[in-house]
């Protein structure tokens, strides 16, 4: 029997950021993610990033969802966030029909779904 390989868990010294939480205790939070060097310095070199985050409540509680915001300053960010909440949303609700779907055109064949294939009364 093989082991399995273990992935790369190693960090990324080009590609890291400074993370900054933003939110208004109501509706959700905005991450800026300023990108620096392996020093801990600016990169101006490399853009910063906004992301959003947010809940959608379903009946089976709440969903969190992420999204990225298109923005060059945090005032623009909060200005987005209303709409990439909204996309985030319809998206979300796009996906959870289409497994629905596909759950409700799966084929069950004896012997599947716990049941063993025996008559149960």
């Amino acid at each position: 029997m093989s082991t399995p390989q273990m992935p790369d868990i190693s960090m990324n010294e080009k590609e890291l950021y400074l993370e900054e939480v933003f939110t208004d205790q109501r509706v959700g939070t905005i991450r800026r993610m300023s990108p620096v060097t392996a020093e801990g310095n600016p990169d101006a070199s490399r853009p910063v990033l906004y992301i959003g985050s947010a809940q959608m409540m379903t009946p089976a509680g709440p969903l969190p969802l992420t999204f990225d915001i298109e923005a060059s300053s945090l005032q623009e960010a909060v200005s987005k966030f209303s709409k990439g909440a909204e996309q985030a949303m319809e998206e979300t609700m796009r996906e959870l029909q289409e497994y629905r779907r596909q759950q409700a055109s799966k084929i069950v064949m004896p012997g599947e779904g716990g049941m063993g294939g025996k008559i149960q009364f």
